[in-house]
């Protein structure tokens, strides 16, 4: 994305639940782009230490960005919404008195329905993985839908340890629980055990898709005060958008309503039916804010009932290329009258790494046509990107896609379901991995150990490590890049304090596939040496029982409570168990 492109920030207001004094918003410190500016990468918000304490003054985290060249599908544009008619004088009064009642009447709605999220998280360090970094608290918003449910944002209760909710009018607050979390499309889903609290609260019917220029308001509790409030606007467009918190492209709606943090999770309303959850807003713009659309929370909730957790969205797995140029469309022998977009790399993990080829056509998604730009028709004389179509598949189900291939079209059949890149672009509610040997602190790389190296993490991050996290696809099931993230100093590794953020390819002499793997073959060596070969052809090598007895001494001089994450000691206990019944 250009680097003058403004960036999205989520909306969960952080502050202390006894504060009396509330500091107003203030924008984040404008950040000059490089002089030559390289594609911005993704999950730049990701870090929850972008939402200090509200004692050190609210900042809240910009988008994420996709990693491939600036495109006009993928970018949030600041451009003014589609001009219209101007309308008649006894039309606009019309339209306002219409736009009063619908205020009115969500707020009548949102007073039985919506309510205020407090959340207590705590993220983990992934500079020291062992230990999390300090508690904080947040505030947000939720509704009630049918089932017993409160719709909030993933944003809002991410990496919580304690939630609470409180109803409009009532002074006290309930414990809730968090039954599902999509990361990726920023929803969760909330449920209350007490019976009092259900006293006398109703529940919002989801609608559909606004058309634009149509009223919606937006109901929550934003910063700035304590009770419910409602603002109003118009919906300005709807296309797939960037997810700041998720970092995924889903479809959303903008709209020219004041969306201010602690508005998160709250409904906007449109007549008597939600049109949408607020979410994110564009950051150094006025009145740009944009909420979740309908399709978007029916399939996270219709995942969670048909599977009881989070199924996530699908995608094909494929990189495209506009067919723009005609003379790139001779070249590949399409028609005058043909449209479609270029394969450029398939995930070998996808059903369409089997199915389709590098240099294909496709033409089709589910017998719908795709333009030289990637986009599909969408409601009246408006489009969209064809990402939209895979991304409402639910997992497992099959689309025919029809590709030209070789001078002939062909339609072929592949099985769509969500994929896990090489390197996670977040790492939310779970704790981070680790081992440690001889002082090596060995981690799979992840982007959210990229953004400890600060809010400018593309540039201040090892650069290796940076690019192979935005680039890099899996080559099979499990793999991980795991990396010597630090060096903890002892008698054994002295020479070696250099040698950290750096990959490790091998372990006495074995390809490394994943943490676990390099956990295992470390743990189970029998020879007198260990040898670790890393990126740019450094080698460690340690006396391995030395190794083993300093190992003890660097955990105690850092008061570290164990040399390996929760999970591979999961891991190396059912491994025990097993060879103890293989050996029985």
């Amino acid at each position: 994305m250009l680097a003058a492109a403004r960036s999205l920030r989520r909306l969960s207001s952080s502050s202390s639940f006894s504060s009396s004094v509330r500091s107003l918003r203030r924008a984040l410190p404008h950040q000059p782009p490089p002089s030559a500016p390289p594609p911005l990468p993704p999950l730049r918000t990701l870090t929850r230490a972008f939402l200090p304490h509200l004692a050190a003054g609210p900042r809240f985290s910009t988008a994420s960005f996709s990693t491939s060249a600036p495109s006009p599908l993928r970018q949030c544009g600041v451009t003014a919404p589609p001009a219209i008619p101007e309308a008649t004088e006894g039309e606009e009064a019309e339209a306002l008195v219409r736009h009063d009642t619908d205020a009115y009447a969500a707020v009548e709605l949102a007073l039985d329905s919506v309510v205020k999220v407090f959340t207590v998280s705590s993220s983990p360090n992934y500079f020291l993985p062992w230990q999390n970094k300090a508690q904080r608290e947040s505030m947000g918003s939720g509704f009630v839908i049918s089932g017993r449910r409160i719709v909030t944002n993933a944003h809002v209760v991410a990496d919580h340890t304690f939630v609470l909710v409180r109803k409009h009018g009532s002074p006290t607050k309930y414990k809730a629980e968090v039954q599902a979390v999509g990361h990726e499309c920023d929803l969760a889903l909330l449920t209350v055990e007490s019976e009092e609290f259900w006293d006398g609260m109703n529940s919002l019917e989801l609608g559909d898709i606004p058309f634009l220029q149509e009223g919606v308001a937006v109901v929550g509790y934003p910063q700035g005060g304590d009770n419910i409030s409602v603002t109003k606007g118009v919906v300005s467009r709807v296309e797939p958008t960037q997810y700041a918190h998720g970092a995924s492209q889903l479809m959303a709606i903008q709209i020219d309503a004041a969306i201010n943090p602690g508005n998160s999770g709250g409904p906007a309303i449109m007549g008597d039916k939600v049109a949408g959850v607020a979410f994110q807003n564009l950051s150094g713009a006025e009145n740009i804010g944009y909420i979740i659309p309908v399709p978007i929370i029916k399939r996270f909730i219709s995942g969670v009932e048909e599977s009881g957790k989070y199924s996530g969205f699908c995608t094909l797995g494929i990189s495209c290329q506009a067919t723009e140029n005609i003379q790139l469309r001779e070249c590949f022998g399409m028609r005058p009258e043909m449209t479609g977009v270029l394969v450029s790399r398939i995930n070998p993990l996808s059903d369409a790494y089997r199915i389709l080829k590098k240099d294909d056509i496709l033409l089709e998604f589910d017998g719908v046509p795709i333009a030289n730009d990637g986009t599909v028709p969408f409601r009246n004389r408006e489009r969209i990107t064809f990402d939209h179509l895979v991304s409402m598949k639910k997992p497992g189900e099959t689309a025919v896609l029809k590709v030209h291939r070789d001078g002939k079209e062909q339609e072929l059949s592949v099985t769509l379901r969500p994929l896990q890149p090489l390197v996670p672009v977040h790492q939310f509610d779970k704790l981070p991995s680790y081992y440690i040997f001889a002082g090596f602190v060995f981690i799979p790389l992840t982007q959210p150990y990229l953004h400890e190296f600060g809010e400018d993490w593309y540039n201040n991050s090892p650069r290796r490590l940076c690019e192979r996290a935005l680039r890099e696809l899996p080559k099979k099931p499990g793999e991980q890049l795991v990396i010597l993230s630090q060096v903890l100093m002892d008698d054994i590794n002295v020479g070696y304090e250099r040698l950290a953020e750096l990959q490790v390819k091998k372990v006495n002499g074995v390809e490394v596939e994943n943490l676990k793997h390099l956990c295992s073959i470390v743990e189970n060596c029998t020879e007198e040496n260990l040898r670790f070969d890393l990126d740019d052809e450094r080698v460690i090598v340690l006396k391995y029982q030395n190794a083993r007895l300093a190992t003890s001494r660097v955990l105690k001089r850092h008061r570290i409570p164990s040399a390996m994450s929760s999970d591979l000691v999961e891991e190396q206990v059912s491994n025990g168990e097993m060879e103890a019944s293989c050996t029985s």
